[in-house]
């Protein structure tokens, strides 16, 4: 039994060291990539001819783009008509019900409709990243079973801690890049850079501000890569103690881990989004940006 958790290098390519764990996570990348297109097309396709089964009961003298704009019954109908979804695949509707269900937690973390719109591609896709590496990273030809050049071929990439090091600076690098396009570059600036004459206690804050988005940046790769790799090694410790025994107990363990994948995906989700949603709350009355987010949310309201 050999437990590693230094990735191991396969080859290099143009003088860039392609490790196992790497190649696992283009592997689950594509994959993911490929789910939640199909499954888009599918619910896709089949609310196109739910539409045209409902336009085709209307006059024969309105058009169907007519119908489209002006008749907004159907749109309300669409929206919680249960036949869209009955024969998309079980599949499809369990990636449209995680999407439904991670939309709505973006809309309540970030107070803004408009920004929560924007939001809501970036996290909802760390998510699904998240996950099918986790998942990948517990497959059981994952490990020493296939070598190459006497290295396993595969490493989940989420037991990488280069790979979650990474997440975790493109969600700081997105938090920042929410928080500019919210309130504007001197505004985000403010939240780490304040005149200590003026106000030493929000000086102060502000310094902590700054080295929390640090702290945060490293908790966030330091939860998901611990988590990873102490499931791999529960596998492969409980599959060299039992043995013979291992097709009876393993089952259960990859429930197991299929569970707490499932949490730690949502919990590197919840985090990135309340990381934007915190960042956009920050207020500064006198940045021209929030003023104008401020005035589109009446006319949004309003409207």
């Amino acid at each position: 039994m050999n437990i590693s958790v230094a990735p191991e290098t396969l080859f290099t390519a143009c003088g860039f060291p392609i490790t196992n764990s790497i190649l696992l996570s283009v592997i689950a990348f594509i994959a993911a990539t490929i789910f939640l297109v199909y499954a888009g097309k599918k619910v896709a396709k089949r609310s196109d001819k739910i539409y045209k089964e409902w336009a085709s009961t209307r006059p024969e003298n309105e058009e169907l783009d007519t119908i489209k704009r002006v008749d907004s019954k159907f749109s309300r109908e669409l929206k919680t008509d249960e036949e869209v979804f009955a024969k998309t695949g079980f599949f499809t509707r369990l990636a449209t019900w995680a999407i439904e269900g991670l939309y709505a937690t973006v809309k309540q973390v970030v107070p803004n409709p408009r920004i929560a719109k924007k939001v809501a591609p970036f996290t909802i896709s760390i998510f699904f990243f998240v996950i099918f590496n986790y998942y990948f990273g517990i497959l059981p030809f994952v490990g020493e079973v296939i070598t190459f050049h006497h290295v396993p071929l595969f490493r989940g990439g989420a037991a990488d801690l280069n790979f979650t090091f990474m997440l975790a600076i493109l969600t700081i690098f997105m938090v920042q890049v929410y928080a500019v396009s919210a309130i504007g570059f001197r505004g985000n600036l403010r939240r780490y850079f304040i005149n200590p004459f003026r106000d030493p206690i929000g000086s102060f804050g502000g310094i902590l501000e700054l080295v929390g988005e640090f702290s945060r940046m490293l908790a966030l790769s330091f939860r998901l890569f611990g988590n990873c790799v102490a499931g791999e090694i529960l596998l492969i410790v409980a599959a060299y103690l039992a043995k013979d025994a291992s097709f009876v107990i393993l089952p259960f363990l990859y429930i197991f881990e299929l569970f707490i994948g499932g949490i730690q995906a949502y919990i590197f989700f919840m985090l990135a989004s309340t990381f934007i949603g915190l960042a956009i709350q920050h207020t500064d009355h006198s940045s021209d940006k929030v003023a104008d987010v401020v005035r589109e949310d009446r006319v949004d309201v309003i409207s």
